[in-house]
């Protein structure tokens, strides 16, 4: 077939040797390939925006397609497979606002004006690709906390938001970054410890306060990190597991302070 395109010799095409379908026929199994292997574990989950009634989809990780294998001192659950953290956050393409999935339905009537007043106006939607990675879920992340501040939302949504951003630029190895936000979410979660009801982002009172203790030795504070570590150890009827994890980063404490 190398003399298919004879005859162009005179447009200035000579010895022309194209296949006519097979590059096609290859781009299209790996279409297919890529497509099938996205839709094994990700599917398209219809949503009510509560802000502006608009109905949208959002990717979603199937169940059963990803597993928990462990979990970082400060609670960050590490998976086998597509990474869940990824796929959290909620944006509606119609009016820009954006919420954690837990909170996503969560938004009072005020809440709501304040998002169509201050989000809305300067929204831009954005086709994001098949598979979210650590910074689209940033992006994402962040309009969420965006959101969060504009409507007021308790401290605790804000911290936790805050920590999964953390979270994100730890995978990303990005140290300075990650210290940022853990800063952040420590004194969120501190203010929501004060002020509001258990359960906090479905922490109980202690494993917030392991929470709050392992932030404060990751950030350097070690005394505040102590005191916090020590209400879970010595609090009869605690998790035994969660009373382990306090003593392995008190004992971690008090072996780099040697």
């Amino acid at each position: 077939m190398s003399d298919i395109f004879s005859g162009l010799e005179d447009l200035g095409f000579k010895n022309v040797k194209l296949n006519i379908f097979e590059k096609e026929e290859e781009n299209k199994k790996e279409v297919e390939i890529k497509n099938k292997t996205v839709d094994t574990f990700l599917y398209e989950k219809t949503m009510l925006c509560p802000v502006c009634n608009t109905e949208f989809k959002t990717k979603a990780l199937r169940n059963g397609k990803t597993r928990r294998v462990g979990s970082d001192t400060d609670l960050m659950p590490i998976y086998q497979g597509p990474n869940p953290l990824f796929y959290d956050v909620h944006i509606c393409p119609s009016c820009g606002y954006s919420a954690l999935n837990q909170y996503f339905e969560k938004v009072k009537q005020e809440q709501a004006l304040l998002i169509k007043s201050v989000i809305t106006p300067k929204f831009r939607p954005k086709n994001y690709p098949e598979v979210y990675d650590e910074n689209i879920a940033i992006e994402r992340y962040k309009l969420a906390l965006l959101n969060a501040v504009v409507k007021k939302a308790k401290s605790s949504e804000k911290a936790f938001i805050c920590l999964k951003i953390a979270w994100m630029y730890r995978l990303l190895q990005n140290n300075s970054e990650e210290r940022k936000f853990l800063e952040q979410a420590y004194v969120g979660f501190k203010e929501s410890f004060e002020r509001e009801a258990f359960p906090i982002c479905g922490m109980d009172n202690y494993t917030l306060s392991y929470l709050i203790g392992e932030l404060a030795r990751r950030l350097g504070d070690n005394d505040e990190a102590l005191l916090w570590f020590s209400k879970v150890i010595v609090t009869p009827g605690v998790n035994p597991r969660l009373k382990e994890m306090a003593r392995d980063q008190k004992d971690l404490i008090k072996e780099n302070a040697l």
